[in-house]
This record gives structure tokens, C-alpha cells and sequence, in this order.
């Protein structure tokens, strides 16, 4: 079969490169419509039970991620000059389209009673521009009166204050997110530069926009350095400029592919999913690799350049179709897991595989058809004197040596394990930032002086409607709010609470602290709820978002610092949950905790669960593949074996190093199991090969094996290794974590694939028996060889 395809390749091969081409160019027209992507990540599968609750709650309440703040610390800004700067600063914040509201000093609100009329007033404290200090000063000391505002928006303690912006819900997932906090970044640094005050910035849509903008860039970048990294590399292998550039042209085609597919599917680019051009740039070089070195092998056998490329797709075609399986099966294990970010990851890039498989197939013999042939100066490397000598040592080794490498690899075994008993599993939620980013800098600003911006959300269920006018229940949801007002790490809550507590406070004939608190007794709440009856604008909007329409449901609102998903499971467990059973017992009312921040928790365990699935399913989908290609059980387990001790050894790495198991330390060992077996593939083939031309010499195979296969596996894990390591420079870390432990994995597996297989294969391979077993499929699996018979 592979035969008839060589020849249907060379044949038509002109049909070939132009249908190709005119593929490339409706796939860059298709690259077009690619956007980026400006949700958060969505790890938490939609049917979720938390997830649905979420959605019902934001639907019920609204959104709890949509606020951008802005952090002063500094005594200067109540300086009257200062402060006109910031009541312009909120003033210009406010026009801003996509800005809902805005709420800090200048704009706060006190809330009076208008008795005439029986009913609530909103009105502003600054409602006039203070004329000079000493109206400055008593303008603020009604601020510090009003008890609502403590510890939400400005901090009694040490002075420090926020800007709450709210941005419209319908720009949160757009483009328009990026301007709108882009022009908000700017004009808080542009009364930062006026008055020397320095400013932080937080909240969710910060961070979003902040890491959908590195995204981007990073995509650049990488493709950039991963093409660099390669051109190099393949330069130093093969000394030519045509295998160099031919190949760079064939990977710059399935860049486009790549980026067209992920237009067709209509995908977003996210953190993930733009890391695939430079991903399949590093992944696509070894079929160029094998498929060049296998051209100069054969060329130097037939000096038959037509020959020569024919036996290219012939004798390597189904190898090289099983070593590209095995890689997208790394990645196809991704689309068992539901959550959407990963599923489209795994999805384009097993795609994208299948495909740079059948560019390459066509591209290279057919480009090189129209070559000259290879030079001496061309093939020089397959017989560098350095390479043979590391290779002769691999054969000593495998001949000699082998209980030495079984106790060594024993040993690894043993510290491995040790190693992953250590690894804990932590994330935080800006965890892929590097610790030294302004946004981790400015977010623990918020958690020193405001404990955090992380959303949690309580919504209590009291059983009963119009529960929100009921005093009894309404001091149990203010009993549950002074217990959690204990807690370490918890913002003040916020709820329908707050909001009675300063309606009592209006109601009083002075702002002292004794008034700010429930009423005592029933007539008095009765009191609030006829002057709130008619109630309209913001203190009707901020009392709705606290309460359904029934009255039913009612909302506290928390914000907690980002302590890392070990500690906030802990506070969740045994702080929180615990006092909200304790003060809810013996009463009809059920709480419920939900929010981003919970979400976040669940979605990292539910990632880390299905992370170890993938690479389960990985592994016994691999073996299938290879025991169906040998058709022998003791070669599969043989190869399995010898590939799962990188993995293994990268686990226990990260024990040691104290690297945390997290959603992106994770991803990587399904992936770089699929890669790193592509070698043994390659090896066992030519291993199948060599005991035919030996009379089922094992230990010869063995070495026949190692000549001729070793330095294309020597050349692509190099590749592989130089490819990824790159990505250790991004400014994520997850991006980090996917280059420094899958290159150190592959670098690994090279060893694994050249020193522990080869001796496995002299201990427990049996020859003739082994052989006998795959001579159904010796036509179809004309593996890497180098024919010398």
C-alpha cells in the first residue's frame, strides 16, 4: 500500500504542492475570523450542579465579577488640592462608555429620611465641590460617620481608599473590555503623574485584560522563537540551507492550517489554545527530521534520488503515521474531559497533527523531487564521529551493562516516588503571573488594606417570601454576618443587612455608631419598609441586588484574599461552612455558597481529577496502538514501561523542587507520554526489521537498531527539547510549567528510549517468537531502516 502511495506522490507530485498551496490560502482567509478570547476560563463543566447554581445566581443577583478598582494609600490625597484631582478622576471614570457606575469618596451617598413624605433620600456628600480645606475635612468626617462605607471603600484604620468601577455586563466578554480598562488605566496615571499618588489596580476584569493582552503578544513572541530556535537547530543537523528552509516553509503551512482550523470551528484564542502555532511548529520538525535523514540514508545506498525518496514514503510512511497518532492521542485524551478550554486545545491540535502527518508525506518528497540531490557535504551527519562513539556506548551498555541500568533505574523508581508523595496540589487564582507582575504587586495592596477582591457570594434560602421584612430571620442572616466578620482573610459583608442597618441609622436624628444596627423591634422595621416602599434609584437598585424578587432569597456579598486553593478550601471547610450550619440550626433556612471564587476551587480539583484520567486513558490508548502494531503484549509492556519512567521522574521532580501540582502541571503528562513513545516507535520498528536481516539475533538487532535509528532520535528530542524549553521564558506560569517539565520530560524519554529499551528488549525479547507474531503485518510496517542487505 505504502508503495502505491509513494508513487501516487511522486507521480502527481507538481497536483500535489499546488493543491496544497491553495489550501494554505483559503486556511489564512479562514485565520481571519480567529478573536481573542476575553472570558475568564470556564473550568467547571456547564451541568455542573455549582455551575447552574452560579448561572441562576448572576441571572437573580447580576454579576459578581464586574468591578475594576483603583487603590490610593497616601495621606496626600486629603490635601484639598489633591482631592479636587480625585473628584475629577471619578467624574471622568464615570463618562467612560461601558462604565455602569462608580462609587469612591467623592461620590459617596448618604441615605436621610424625608419625613414629609414619608420615604428614603439619597444624597450626595459632596454634592458641592469643597471650597477649601476646612470644608474638605468636614465633608469627610461625615464620610467617617456613615458605618456602611467602612472597610469597603476606605479603611478607618490607616486611610487607604478604592475606586469601585462597575462595568456594563455587555462589555465584559469583548473587545470593549479592553479599551474601556485601557482608558481607565490611563486616566488614573494620568492624576497619578499631577499629584505623585500612587495607584494600584485590581478586580476581575483587570485580570482578565491583562492576561487576554500577554496572550497575545506571547503569540507572537514564541512563534517567533520557536521558528528561530528550529531554523538553528536544523542547521546545525544538516548543514544545508534547503533542508532548513523547506522545512520551515512546510511548518509555516501547518501554522496556517492551525490558525485556520481554529477560524473554521469558530474557537477563540486563549491562553491555551495560542500556544498551538508555536506547539506544532516544535512537534512538526521531527517528521521533517525523519523523513530528511531517511532521504540521505537512502540516497547514499542507490545514489538514486527518485529511488530514494519513493522508499522515504514506503519504508517510514506507516511509522511515521503511528508515531503522529501516538503524539494527537496525547492530546485527543483532552476531549474526555469536559471543560471547554481544554476539549478545543486537544481537539486543534489532534487535528492539526493528522494534518502536518499529510503535509509532510507530500511536501518533502515532492519539494526535494525538484532538488538537486543530496551532496557528501549534505550527509555528513549521519556519520559524525561524535555521534557514532555515543551511540557505541548505548550498545555497550544495552550488551553489558544492563543489570547496572535496571538497579539505577530502581533507584529513580524509589526517589521518584518519594518525591511524589511530596507534591501538593495549590493554585492560586493569579497564579500563572510571575510573583514579581504588578498585578500580584497591586493585589496584595487590596489584601493588606481591604483583605481582598476575590468574589464569594452566601445566597440563604430563609423558606419563607417577603423574608427580607421579617426581623426574626433577618437577625439570623445578622448573626451569620458577625460570626463570618471574625474571620481572617473575609472582607465586612455586604447584604439586605447592610442596607436596614442604615435606613435605622436615617431614621436617627444623629449619625453615631450605636444607631448603625437591626431594629430592635418590629414596628421599627415596619417604619423602614413604608419609607423604602416607594424607594427609587440607587437605594432601591442596591437593596434589590441583595434580595429576588419574592424576598425570599437573600445575597451576602464577601470578598476573601487569594490564599491559594489549599488554605481557601480550609477556610471554606472548617471556618466558614461550620458557622453558617451553627447559626442556621434548628431553622427552616438553607445557605448556599457560590461566587467565582468557589467556582475556581471546584474547577481546580474537577481539572486535577481529569488530568490523571487523560493520562490513564493516554496510556492504555497508546498501548492499544502499539500492541496492535507489534502484535505482542511483552513489546507494548516493554515500551510502556520504558516511557512511563520520564513521567515518573517528572512527578517526582516536582515533589522535590516543591513545584505544586496545579491545572498546568497537569496538562502536560498525557501530552509529553504521547510525544516522548514517538522514538520508541521508530526504535522497535527498526528493532522488527533487524531481527529478519539477523536470523532473530536479538542483542545484534538490538545494535542495528541503535546505528541506525539513534541519531534521528538523538536530532528530533534535541529539537523537541530546544522547542519547548523556550516557552520557560513566558510571563505565565502554566506557559513555564508546559516548557520546563515536557522538555525535561523528553530529554528524559530520549535517554529512557535508548539506554532502558534496548536493554529490555535483550533481557525479555524472544526473537524469533516475537517475529513470528508480527509477520502478518511485515508488508505494512516497512519501519526506519537503513537496508544494507
Amino acid at each position: 500500500m505504502w508503495e502505491k502511495i509513494a508513487d501516487i506522490v511522486l507521480k502527481y507530485r507538481l497536483v500535489f504542492i499546488w493543491v496544497l498551496l491553495l489550501i494554505t490560502a483559503w486556511m489564512g482567509y479562514q485565520a481571519r475570523k480567529v478573536e481573542m478570547s476575553y472570558d475568564f476560563v470556564k473550568v467547571v463543566p456547564q451541568n455542573d450542579p455549582e455551575m447552574l447554581f452560579f448561572k441562576d445566581f448572576l441571572k437573580t443577583f447580576g454579576e459578581d465579577g464586574n468591578l475594576f478598582v483603583i487603590g490610593l494609600k497616601d495621606s496626600a490625597l486629603y490635601r484639598y488640592d489633591n482631592f479636587l484631582h480625585f473628584q475629577d478622576l471619578t467624574t471622568r471614570l464615570a463618562k467612560l462608555e461601558g462604565v455602569n457606575q462608580v462609587l469612591s469618596l467623592p461620590t459617596l451617598q448618604d441615605l436621610r429620611k424625608n419625613e414629609s413624605e414619608k420615604r428614603f433620600e439619597v444624597h450626595p456628600i459632596f454634592r458641592l465641590t469643597p471650597a477649601n480645606q476646612q470644608h474638605l475635612d468636614s465633608l469627610l468626617s461625615l464620610v467617617r460617620a456613615v458605618e456602611f462605607y467602612k472597610g469597603q471603600i476606605w479603611n478607618p484604620h490607616n486611610g487607604a481608599t478604592m475606586v469601585v468601577v462597575a462595568l456594563k455586563q455587555e462589555v465584559l466578554g469583548t473587545a470593549a473590555r479592553e479599551k474601556v480598562v485601557a482608558q481607565m488605566i490611563h486616566l488614573a496615571n494620568e492624576f497619578a503623574a499631577k499629584t505623585s499618588i500612587r495607584v494600584h489596580y485590581s478586580g476581575i476584569p483587570y485580570i482578565r485584560t491583562v492576561v487576554a493582552k500577554s496572550v497575545k503578544q506571547e503569540l507572537n513572541i514564541f512563534l517567533m522563537l520557536s521558528c528561530a530556535v528550529t531554523i538553528v537547530v536544523m542547521y546545525l543537523f544538516f548543514r544545508s540551507v534547503a533542508p532548513v528552509l523547506f522545512s520551515m516553509l512546510l511548518i509555516g503551512i501547518v501554522v496556517v492550517w492551525t490558525l485556520g482550523t481554529l477560524g473554521l470551528l469558530g474557537y477563540k484564542i486563549t491562553m491555551l489554545t495560542g500556544l498551538l502555532p508555536p506547539i506544532l511548529v516544535v512537534i512538526g520538525i521531527p517528521n521533517c527530521v525523519y523523513l530528511l535523514t531517511k532521504y540521505h540514508q537512502e540516497y547514499l545506498l542507490s545514489h538514486n534520488q527518485f529511488l530514494a525518496l519513493k522508499n522515504v514514503v514506503k519504508k517510514i510512511g506507516v511509522v511515521t503515521l503511528i508515531t503522529n497518532t501516538t503524539t494527537a492521542i496525547g492530546f485527543l485524551v483532552l476531549l474526555t474531559v469536559d471543560i471547554s478550554i481544554l476539549r478545543e486545545f486537544g481537539a486543534v491540535a489532534a487535528i492539526n497533527i493528522a494534518n502536518t502527518f499529510a503535509i509532510s508525506l507530500i511536501f518533502i518528497p515532492a519539494v526535494f523531487s525538484y532538488l538537486p540531490p543530496p551532496s557528501f557535504r549534505n550527509t555528513r551527519h549521519l556519520e559524525r564521529r561524535n555521534m557514532q562513539r555515543l551511540l557505541n556506548l548505548f550498545i555497550r551498555i544495552a550488551d553489558h551493562h544492563r543489570s547496572k541500568v535496571y538497579a539505577v533505574c530502581a533507584i529513580l523508581v524509589v526517589l521518584s516516588v518519594v518525591g511524589m508523595l511530596r507534591i501538593r496540589a495549590v493554585s492560586y487564582m493569579v497564579d500563572d503571573l510571575p510573583e514579581e507582575s504588578a498585578v500580584i504587586k497591586d493585589l496584595a495592596f487590596f489584601e493588606e488594606n481591604f483583605t481582598g477582591i476575590m468574589p464569594l457570594e452566601i445566597v440563604i434560602d430563609t423558606g419563607k417570601p417577603r423574608a427580607n421584612r421579617d426581623l426574626k430571620r433577618l437577625r439570623k442572616v445578622a448573626a451569620l454576618e458577625d460570626s463570618l466578620r471574625t474571620l481572617p482573610y473575609v472582607s465586612p459583608p455586604v447584604s439586605i443587612i447592610t442596607f436596614v442597618k442604615a435606613a435605622n441609622q436615617a431614621l436617627g436624628t444623629v449619625k453615631v455608631q450605636e444607631t448603625y444596627a437591626l431594629p430592635t423591634q418590629s414596628g421599627e422595621l415596619l417604619t423602614i419598609e413604608r419609607y423604602t416602599r416607594s424607594q427609587k434609584g440607587q437605594a432601591a437598585q442596591l437593596a434589590n441586588s441583595f434580595a429576588d424578587s419574592t424576598g425570599q432569597r437573600l445575597r451576602i456579598s464577601l470578598k476573601v484574599a487569594d490564599i491559594g486553593s489549599v488554605r481557601t478550601d480550609s477556610l471554606m471547610r472548617y471556618a466558614i461552612l461550620p458557622r453558617i450550619d451553627s447559626v442556621l440550626a434548628g431553622t427552616e433556612m438553607k445557605a448556599h455558597v457560590t461566587g467565582t471564587t468557589l467556582l475556581f476551587l471546584k474547577g481546580n480539583d474537577y481539572l486535577i481529577a481529569n488530568m490523571r484520567q487523560s493520562l490513564l486513558i493516554a496510556i492504555g490508548l497508546i498501548g492499544i496502538v502499539i500492541g496492535t502494531l507489534f502484535k505482542n503484549i511483552r513489546i507494548m509492556l516493554i515500551t510502556i514501561a520504558s516511557n512511563l519512567l520520564p513521567i515518573l521522574m517528572t512527578a517526582g521532580m516536582m515533589g522535590f523542587l516543591g513545584i505544586p501540582l496545579k491545572p498546568s502541571t497537569a496538562l502536560i503528562f498525557s501530552i509529553a507520554f504521547g510525544i516522548a513513545v514517538d522514538d520508541a516507535v521508530h526504535y522497535l520498528s527498526r528493532y522488527r526489521q533487524a531481527l529478519k536481516l539477523t536470523g532473530f539475533n536479538v542483542s545484534e538487532s538490538v545494535r542495528i537498531a541503535i546505528q541506525e535509528t539513534g541519531i534521528s532520535m538523538m536530532y528530533t528530542s534535541v529539537v523537541l527539547f530546544a522547542g519547548f524549553i523556550i516557552f520557560t521564558l513566558s510571563d505565565f506560569g502554566a506557559t513555564q510549567a508546559l516548557g520546563a517539565l515536557t522538555s525535561s520530560t523528553l530529554l528524559v524519554a530520549m535517554v529512557t528510549n535508548l539506554v532502558l529499551l534496548p536493554c529490555l528488549l535483550n533481557t525479555f525479547s524472544k526473537g524469533k517468537e516475537d517475529q513470528a507474531d508480527q509477520d502478518e503485518i511485515a508488508q505494512e510496517i516497512d519501519a526506519y531502516i537503513n537496508d544494507k542487505g
